[in-house]
Formats: C-alpha cells, sequence, structure tokens
C-alpha cells in the first residue's frame, strides 16, 4: 500500500507498522486505566465529602456502614491496650505511626479509633508516648478501612504484647485478637478522629491515594504518547518520490 502526498510517498513498513499497534495499544490501554482510576477516586473524594453530613450513633450491633459515613460512639478509651500503625507518613513525608486506641462501647462491643499520627522518636526501641484518659467520653468520625500496603512484602511480625503494640497493617481479626475480645464492632474497621476532637494527634484525613485530577493529567499524557507515537510511525515511513515520478507528473 502507498499513497503519494506531494513530492513524497507514504508506505508503511509492516515491521514498524506492527509494532507501532502493539505499543500503540498498551499506551491506550494505560490511558483508560487511569481514566477508570479517576472514576474510582472521584467516587471515594465524595463519599469523603458527603459522609460530614448526617452522623449516626453507633453501637456494638451497628451493621457496616458505608466509608466515611460520619459517626459517634459513646463510651471510653483503653488507655492500657493500644496499638502503633508503623510505617505511616505524615503529608510533609515524615515517617512515623498511627495510633489505634479500643473504645469500649457504653452498650458492649468495641470500636477502634484513629486518633491520628505522631512522629518516630529518636530510637525505634523507645515507643512514643501515646496515653490518653479513661473517662466515659463522646468520639465523633468517620469510618474508614485499616490501612493497607501497595505492594506486599513477606510475612509480617505477629502482632503481640506488650503495648502499645507495634503493627504492620494488621487485619481486624489480628488487632481483635491481640486486644483479647471476641470481635470488634462491624460498623467499621476504624474509625477516624475528627480533627476538633480533644486527646487526638496529627489528623489531615484524606482518601487514600493521588486524587482524581492527577490520574485525569496521566491519562492525558498516556493518550499524548500514543498520539506521539501515530505522528512518529507516519513521518517515518514518509519516502522521496523517485525523480522519474516527479518528472512525469511535470
Amino acid at each position: 500500500m502507498s499513497l503519494r502526498i506531494g513530492t513524497r510517498i507514504f508506505i508503511p513498513s509492516l515491521p514498524l507498522t506492527l509494532l507501532t499497534v502493539i505499543v500503540l495499544g498498551i499506551l491506550v490501554s494505560l490511558g483508560r486505566w487511569q481514566l477508570r482510576r479517576a472514576d474510582e477516586k472521584q467516587v471515594l473524594y465524595t463519599a469523603f465529602a458527603s459522609g460530614g453530613g448526617a452522623t449516626l450513633t453507633v453501637t456494638g450491633t451497628t451493621r457496616p456502614l458505608p466509608r466515611y459515613q460520619h459517626v459517634e460512639a459513646r463510651g471510653h478509651y483503653d488507655p492500657d491496650h493500644q496499638v502503633l500503625i508503623d510505617n505511616m507518613t505524615s503529608s510533609d513525608g515524615r515517617a512515623g505511626y498511627y495510633v489505634l486506641t479500643p473504645l469500649a462501647l457504653e452498650a458492649g462491643g468495641w470500636l477502634l479509633v484513629n486518633r491520628g499520627w505522631v512522629p518516630l522518636t529518636s530510637s525505634r526501641r523507645i515507643l512514643p508516648d501515646v496515653g490518653v484518659g479513661a473517662a466515659s467520653r463522646v468520639v465523633h468520625g468517620r469510618t474508614d478501612h485499616l490501612p493497607v500496603p501497595g505492594i506486599h512484602m513477606g510475612t509480617p511480625a505477629a502482632l503481640a504484647a506488650p503495648f502499645p503494640a507495634v503493627a504492620t497493617y494488621p487485619g481486624v481479626a489480628e488487632l481483635a485478637a491481640v486486644l483479647g475480645v471476641e470481635r470488634l464492632a462491624p460498623a467499621g474497621e476504624v474509625v477516624l478522629l475528627d480533627a476538633a476532637e480533644p486527646d487526638g494527634y496529627l489528623r489531615q484525613w484524606s482518601p487514600p491515594g493521588l486524587p482524581p485530577l492527577r490520574h485525569l493529567a496521566y491519562a492525558v499524557q498516556w493518550f499524548g504518547l500514543a498520539l506521539t507515537l501515530v505522528v512518529i510511525w507516519f513521518v517515518t515511513n514518509l519516502r522521496r518520490a523517485p525523480a522519474s515520478a516527479a518528472a512525469g507528473e511535470r
């Protein structure tokens, strides 16, 4: 197949065309994947924004609630059985822990409250002081999932006393076992303590991962690369027309 364009002829090379089609398919697939990720993140961000509306009261028998639902719970903290989730970073990149504190609910049952982020001390052998009073209180926050790693690397060490126990991405069952309770309240895996609540640490809560606009920007980049590849393929397959053919036209 050939196409005359002015003084040049477009003659696509079969190997180059096949390679271009393969790479083009990959680039377009990556762009579409980023668009799907943008949609998924938009759902999370919308849920996070709307979850601050109606506040539901949580008990030990409350059914699982939507992620980021705003809740209140009455009970008292158990300061002697806290868990520090390791490998957590602040918004400015500092390393530290999330502080999970069990809340004994008034009507029975337990709820895990994430009281925020604390930095590492000068040595990992010295854990931060996360003491908290055990007086009765009303806690406000948002339901959320426990943190999960982007990539699972090996088997983490078993979660065990002494307290505060240090954990690396623990699960609900593992936390219930180390706390010595049959099960945790099913309303949410954890409650993110509101920034205005007392007895908390650094709380800059937001949906995990990149925001929707960042994924859209990556999608534009992939589609832009795909378009550039098509242009390169076209230009690369242009040949100067033979002199005899050009003279024949005159």
